[in-house]
This record gives C-alpha cells, sequence and structure tokens, in this order.
C-alpha cells in the first residue's frame, strides 16, 4: 500500500493485522495487534506511557544510550522515565513515530499474524525487532 501518516489514517481500514514503520525509507518496527488504529495511536500519542508505546520506549532507549533491559529498580522502565532526560527522548520518540510511514495488511487469524509479523521483519530486516524475551 502507499504509505499513510499516524495522523492521516484513512477512515476506511482494517481492524486487525500487521503494521509496519518507516522513516526515510527506512524500515523501523513491524507489530501485530487486534486494532491498528488503537495501537498506533498507543505508539505514538502524547500521554502514552511506557507501558503502551513500547516502539517510543526502543527508541528513546536507543537516543539516550540506555540500551540494556533490566529487572532491577535501577535501570527498570519506571526509573528511566523519571529521569528528566530520557522523559524528554520519550516524548520527542512519540512525536517521531507521528510523522513516520504506516503501512498496514489486514490479518484476522493471530497464528498467521505472528508469522506474518516475523516473516515481514526479517524480510525487511526492520531495525527495531528483535524478538528476544526480556
Amino acid at each position: 500500500m502507499a504509505p499513510v501518516t499516524p495522523v492521516s489514517l484513512p477512515q476506511s481500514m482494517p481492524a486487525s493485522g500487521i503494521y509496519l514503520l518507516s522513516e526515510n525509507n527506512r524500515h523501523l518496527y513491524v507489530g501485530r495487534t487486534r486494532n491498528i488504529r488503537a495501537r498506533i495511536a498507543g505508539h505514538s500519542r502524547p500521554g502514552a506511557t511506557h507501558g503502551t508505546a513500547a516502539f517510543a520506549f526502543r527508541l528513546a532507549r536507543e537516543v539516550t544510550g540506555n540500551l540494556a533491559a533490566t529487572y532491577r529498580k535501577k535501570g527498570s522502565r519506571a526509573d528511566l522515565m523519571e529521569s528528566p532526560e530520557f522523559s524528554l527522548a520519550f516524548d520527542e520518540a512519540k512525536k517521531r513515530i507521528l510523522a513516520m510511514d504506516l503501512r498496514f495488511v489486514e490479518e484476522n487469524d493471530p497464528v498467521r499474524q505472528a508469522v506474518l509479523e516475523i516473516y515481514v521483519a526479517v524480510s525487511l530486516q526492520t531495525l527495531h525487532n528483535d524478538f528476544d524475551t526480556h
């Protein structure tokens, strides 16, 4: 499909499927969801938290050099959000996502969604999908 942006979603679009976020012709992130419109808002809404804006959180980690996930208090998601530098980077990442190119395709079956998400991420070598457990 021709790309749209998160702020210019078409009135008529599928509810569930996979989506691809790109910037400057570089494919960055692919995700899957039962509600594309709501999930994209969750990635980019100004009030979105680190729990709903996982891609923005990942971008903020990259910008601030806080790359390693941890389960300890120091360096945890909540701890990083208390840092003014990280919080600003997180807000900027959500704004950045609003300007990205967005493509999506309908897929209602959750197993097919999962396979398609992995296939697209591997085929397009998206920079921010690692499928690692944290």
